[in-house]
């Protein structure tokens, strides 16, 4: 993925990343899309059963990214309003009952700063960040998938779906937490914090070895609070509290994030972590 902003740079761009795509996929095929700077990366979680009954568990605004892929997850989205949220939820139920989907899924987008919506795919699974939607609907996604396969219908309507409080997510990663490049090795050392309304998931435990052949994110930390600054405190406590050693995590980078004012107001967008935390 590369963006360009002149016909020269496309040229370049495009043998370069036609070649590198048959190396790793063996398939050179691209395409060019419109550019969305500075957007919010929001998607929603969905669930779809057998019988013709489709409804959305709100939105994951998942705007904090490092080279495009996720660092932090948050819902309630602090940049998008109910309408907004109401216009979303409804074109993705639509765009699943025209297709007849079956199954939890999540409809990914950007919005711009005028708040334009712009697809840009489905997951037909769960995701990494599916505990954020877990923990402010009440609902076991895990649960209702299993539920759906076996032939049950959705026992609630759209409007008996609710929220309560503000959770946010953060991937624990084995990399440079200023670099971004992996960190591999052994793992020595490893405590989870433990406390009310922290929920760990975990890939590693002590003696794993963290290789650099596959994706690095080694274990989630999801909090939950009674609104949005009391579940970013909660999360920095708990990052804090965190150790793992015998390799780097992006633990640092994690805390600078949450303690950026930018973060706090609610603005950060996908570029915040190249405008902000990799200049410091």
């Amino acid at each position: 993925m590369q963006v360009v902003n002149s016909e020269e740079e496309l040229r370049k761009a495009f043998q370069s990343n036609q070649k590198r795509a048959s190396m790793f996929f063996g398939n050179g095929e691209m395409y060019a899309e419109k550019a969305i700077e500075k957007a919010r990366h929001i998607e929603f979680q969905l669930l779809a059963d057998q019988h013709g009954n489709v409804l959305h568990l709100y939105e994951r605004d998942c705007s904090v990214q490092r080279r495009h892929q996720k660092v932090i997850e948050e819902s309630p989205s602090p940049f998008l309003d109910e309408q907004v949220i109401e216009e979303i939820g409804a074109l993705a139920t639509n765009a699943l009952k025209k297709i007849g989907y079956v199954n939890a899924g999540t409809i990914e987008c950007l919005v711009d700063d005028k708040k334009n919506v712009y697809f840009l795919e489905m997951n037909t699974r769960l995701q990494v960040e599916h505990p954020v939607t877990e923990e402010i609907t009440g609902l076991d996604l895990v649960e209702w998938q299993i539920r759906i396969a076996a032939g049950e219908a959705l026992p609630f309507t759209q409007n008996e779906v609710t929220r309560h409080g503000h959770a946010i997510e953060a991937r624990i990663y084995a990399e440079d937490p200023k670099r971004f490049f992996p960190s591999p090795g052994t793992i020595t050392e490893l405590f989870l914090p433990m406390a009310p309304n922290i929920r760990h998931e975990c890939g590693v435990e002590i003696g794993s070895v963290v290789t650099p052949y596959y994706d690095p994110m080694i274990a989630k930390v999801i909090v939950k609070g009674e609104t949005r600054m009391d579940a970013i405190q909660k999360l920095k406590i708990a990052l804090e509290q965190y150790k793992v050693t015998g390799i780097k995590t992006n633990i640092p980078m994690v805390l600078d994030v949450l303690s950026h004012r930018v973060f706090e107001q609610g603005q950060a967008n996908t570029a915040f972590v190249r405008d902000y935390i990799q200049k410091r």
